[in-house]
């Protein structure tokens, strides 16, 4: 009798990345000329990054300096939930969060994705904030992880596979 072998899907983002990224993109824009006197600022706390700067040019700027300093790190991009530019005074802020875990909506997908299009021995059960995906046949458990590589709506990574 085949023992079955499973594996988790989780959305996790590496803590120190995130903060070392954020500080390589502070110090770019304190010494970038076309930020010169634009009280541009990056401010990080937890899980929630505030982008600031005096002109709506300006923060929309300060986020692609902080996006390519993601996709430097290794970090993906699903995982930075940014906001609009709002206006604050005589500034204009981003407000952008990570996102961590696998809400119930994204889990309930990605396990009708897995019933629709995967091999039919593979089953995903939602536990918290992370998806076990079980079956008896391991080739079928990498066709299931080749089928959600391509996944748009997070940042997936595949644990525990035994």
């Amino acid at each position: 009798m085949a023992k079955e072998s499973t594996f988790d899907i989780v959305s996790e983002v590496d803590k120190q990345e995130v903060a070392n990224a954020v500080n390589q993109a502070s110090k770019e824009i304190q010494q970038r000329y076309d930020f010169k006197d634009t009280d541009a600022s990056i401010d990080h706390a937890d899980n929630t990054i505030t982008l600031t700067a005096n002109a709506q040019e300006r923060v929309n700027a300060v986020l692609d300096v902080l996006q390519s300093k993601f996709v430097r790190r290794g970090i993906s991009l699903k995982s930075l939930d940014t906001g609009e530019p709002v206006a604050s005074g005589k500034h204009y802020k981003i407000t952008a969060a990570i996102k961590e875990g696998l809400d119930q909506a994204t889990a309930k997908k990605i396990s009708k994705l897995i019933r629709d299009e995967g091999p039919k021995s593979v089953k995903a059960n939602i536990q918290g904030d992370q998806l076990r995906v079980s079956s008896k046949s391991r080739d079928d458990l990498q066709a299931t992880m080749g089928l959600l590589r391509d996944f748009e709506d997070a940042a997936l990574q595949f644990v525990n596979f035994k």
